[in-house]
């Protein structure tokens, strides 16, 4: 490795990031998962260990001090909010300390222009708010207190998301140690271009700024320094663009600044990732590249420079996506002469896969603060580790994360919907005849919901609800509506991970249950019989069969009238067929067995032919030349595929249908005439191109031709997923929304007759949380709904008049 000189930590530098596990995911900004946010920005402030809760659900961005208590145990001590807290703010986002000092990003304040607040912490140890700082030019997306750092008295503040993403870094000055902060200067990169994000980390250091741009150059990314010149003004001193970086590099990621030396991250570069070392050569006038540090032993995904702090004389390296997404931090040694001396890795036991250890950090004296942002399901955990006095080893003194409170279980008795509401929850002509929120149906920290199908047992008559979660599935018993019983569950195939899509369908009393991005998941078949007379519930069942000629897959579909299963979206190993249909025979359903594949190349994003969902039928429509025959509707991301699937050697595509403003074709169910097609897009009202929630409605009396008759808006604006029609009726769940239920009998012309919003809280907006899925198909008019982060619902439609 190429030698840099000794340096030392200067200021404080936090830059918050979300991880993907086994890959640098850099996505677009604003679509980040919805997950708590637990420790994704980090810092320590004297004795005080910082940890940043942006993405509360229930409530505003958190900040939790912890501190130690007089038995010298690390315990919360504060909860800090903003004085203007709204549901969504992200305050928390990103932290920078000195001293008394805290400074917090709020990147969603104000309809996303942002906002940065200082803190200070008086005598008795209590933070308190002092001011709060915003752009003297702000605009909704800026996204200003993305991240931010904090030197003497200057606070660099990013609003990565100005003028089109080009991006922005706004100074503000402090007049003297106890007087205000004012905006001193915007800097900007002097060859910005859209989607940049300029401002993507940032560092300070006496009078220089070092400003990364991960997303330049097609994500390639870039790094740029200012300085202060003699007159006091800012200006770009260079940029930092190394030519070996490739698109998806990342550079920029996580910069430090430390007086003449630069460290920029590179979080995707090689696979593994680097960090590119700088220093300033006085006599050359001008900034070098010093050597190259890259992580001697992690594999691909490695996500090595996705976070760096200066311990003495060790520079840390955050890797977290190292040994299958655990995570490590590497600590590099100098040597006397300034040189690296050597390498080792710092890591705390019982880590897990994907829990993300050295997704940020923050360092000070002998504490430090460690973020998992990707344990418990993404919710976030933090652990603080101390160092020995006596031997120099660093030990974890306990992991921390926050418990909200969760909701209760309502059950015993049905709740009318009165006056707009039952119970917590706003409805029109929808009851609540119970909930069950996730973990009274076994899910713990972090798990959410996800698909919903159900099953009537032959025999009895009860009715089953079976429930999807990240890391299994649930069995609740609905026969009695009110009383809920939930019944057990089946994990997930042992070595297959969590991931947030399952998918659930039932044939001849058996469930067949495949997940997504979930590695060798397979098919699980499960025997639905064995949920009568469960004794001791909840127990754990063992599935009865299973198909491991596909890995994972995004969905399932079921041909009750031929047998036939096709599982659609696979990936990661095992059969794919392009993404698109792979097809099983299930009539037996112990021994389910290959029966082919089809795709058509002409769709999908990647024109592999990918199938997101599909709806597959014995055909009894108006076309005289298909009906009887199977037919497979499918909804493939860019366009609806109809394809004929009965002679299952010899599949024939029909007809591929694009249309206007296509962003993510999702999902879709037939009218029970096969007459027509409502399908949903699950990208456009995010992408702004439709103003409400647009449900695409289609003639397929000509299955060769079909013909988009309508795309029906509603004047609700959140994002649709999952829809299903019984009689004249359709069912969509609708994310923040909740269940929406429309009469078709007109069929291009739906009305609304009724809805529940499972989520509590907030606005109906475009954004994936709420309402994955819903059961409508229960003869008793139960209709199960799943809603991601709350928990199952049991509701039936109200037969009172509109008052």
């Amino acid at each position: 490795m190429k030698r840099a000189l000794w340096f030392v930590f200067c200021g404080a530098l936090s830059v918050p990031q979300h991880l993907g596990a086994q890959s640098f995911r850099m996505e677009t900004p604003g679509a980040e998962p919805l997950m708590s946010g637990f420790a994704a920005a980090v810092a320590i402030a004297e004795s005080d260990v910082l940890i940043g809760e942006a993405l509360n659900r229930r409530t505003s961005g958190l900040v939790y001090v912890y501190r130690r208590n007089s038995q010298g145990r690390w315990a919360e001590a504060q909860r800090i909010t903003a004085s203007d807290a709204s549901l969504g703010d992200r305050f928390g986002a990103a932290l920078a300390s000195e001293g008394r000092t805290l400074v917090v990003g709020a990147t969603d304040r104000g309809g996303e222009r942002g906002a940065v607040y200082v803190f200070q912490r008086d005598d008795r140890g209590t933070w308190r708010e002092v001011q709060i700082l915003t752009a003297s030019d702000p605009a909704e997306g800026d996204a200003l207190g993305r991240a931010v750092a904090l030197s003497g008295n200057l606070i660099a503040a990013a609003a990565w998301g100005k003028d089109q993403g080009r991006g922005a870094v706004y100074l503000f000055q402090r007049q003297g140690a106890g007087g205000a902060w004012s905006e001193a200067a915007k800097l900007i990169a002097g060859d910005a271009a859209e989607h940049d994000r300029f401002g993507s980390a940032v560092s300070v250091s006496g009078d220089r700024v070092l400003v990364g741009a991960m997303f330049k150059n097609q994500r390639a990314g870039a790094a740029y320094l200012f300085r202060r010149d003699t007159g006091g003004s800012w200006v770009e001193e260079t940029k930092l663009s190394p030519s070996e970086l490739r698109t998806g590099s990342g550079f920029g990621a996580a910069v430090l600044l430390d007086g003449e030396t630069a460290y920029v991250s590179a979080p995707g570069h090689g696979g593994t990732g680097s960090v590119f070392v700088f220093r300033y050569d006085a006599a050359r006038g001008e900034w070098v590249e010093a050597g190259r540090l890259n992580p001697y032993d992690a594999g691909n995904g490695a996500l090595f420079g996705m976070s760096l702090a200066v311990v003495g004389g060790e520079l840390w390296v955050g890797a977290p996506g190292a040994f299958e997404g655990s995570g490590r931090i590497y600590r590099l040694r100098r040597d006397a002469g300034g040189g690296w001396a050597g390498a080792q890795k710092l890591a705390i036991a019982e880590l897990n896969p994907r829990e993300q250890f050295g997704g940020s950090m923050a360092v000070r004296g002998d504490v430090a603060v460690i973020g998992l942002p990707g344990a418990d399901f993404g919710e976030g955990v933090a652990a603080i580790l101390e160092r020995d006095g006596r031997t120099g080893e660093w030990r974890n003194a306990g992991r921390y994360f926050s418990e909200p409170e969760p909701l209760k279980p309502i059950v015993g008795n049905r709740v009318e919907c009165r006056d707009g509401a039952a119970s917590i929850f706003r409805c029109d002509r929808v009851d609540l005849l119970s909930f069950l929120p996730i973990q009274a149906i076994g899910g713990r920290r972090g798990v959410e919901l996800n698909d919903v199908w159900g099953w009537t047992d032959p025999e009895t008559g009860r009715e089953y609800a079976l429930v999807g979660r990240v890391d299994g599935t649930a069995f609740v018993d609905v026969t009695d509506p009110s009383n809920p019983v939930y019944l057990g569950e089946l994990p997930l195939t042992e070595g297959a991970r969590p991931n947030s899509w399952r998918d659930i369908k039932v044939y001849k009393h058996h469930a067949f249950i495949v997940a997504d991005g979930a590695g060798p998941h397979g098919m699980q078949v499960f025997d639905l019989r064995q949920l009568r007379n469960v004794s001791n519930p909840p127990v754990t069942f063992k599935e009865t069969a299973h198909y491991d000629r596909i890995h994972s897959a995004h969905n399932i579909v079921i041909n009750e009238e031929t047998g036939f299963a096709y599982t659609v979206g696979n990936s990661m190993g095992g059969e794919t067929c392009g993404g698109g249909l792979h097809m099983i025979d299930i009539r037996n359903p112990a021994q389910p067995t290959f029966a082919g594949c089809f795709a058509d190349p002409s769709t999908g994003r990647r024109r592999t032919g990918y199938t997101h969902d599909a709806q597959c039928v014995t055909y009894k429509g108006p076309d005289v030349e298909h009906r009887g025959k199977e037919i497979c509707f499918g909804a493939n991301e860019t366009a609806l595929s109809i394809a004929d699937v009965t002679n299952k050697s010899n599949p024939k595509p029909l007809a591929m249908a694009p249309y206007p403003n296509v962003s993510y074709a999702h999902q879709g169910w037939l009218t029970e005439d096969h007459r027509y097609f409502f399908m949903d897009d699950e990208g456009d009202e995010l992408a702004g191109s439709v103003s409400g929630t647009r449900t695409l409605i289609w003639d397929v009396s000509d299955l060769d031709d079909p013909i988009l008759v309508k795309e029906y808006v509603s004047e609700n604006r959140a994002t649709d997923h999952n829809l299903y029609i019984k009689g004249n009726y359709m069912y969509q769940s609708n994310y923040v929304a909740g269940l929406r239920v429309y009469d078709i009998s007109d069929v291009t012309n739906p009305v609304l007759v009724g809805y529940f919003d499972t989520v509590p809280w907030g606005e109906d907006e475009p954004g994936f949380a709420g309402s994955w899925s819903n059961y409508p198909f229960f003869k008793s008019g139960t209709i199960v709904v799943t809603s991601m982060g709350e928990g199952v619902f049991f509701l039936r439609r109200s037969e009172r008049p509109v008052p």
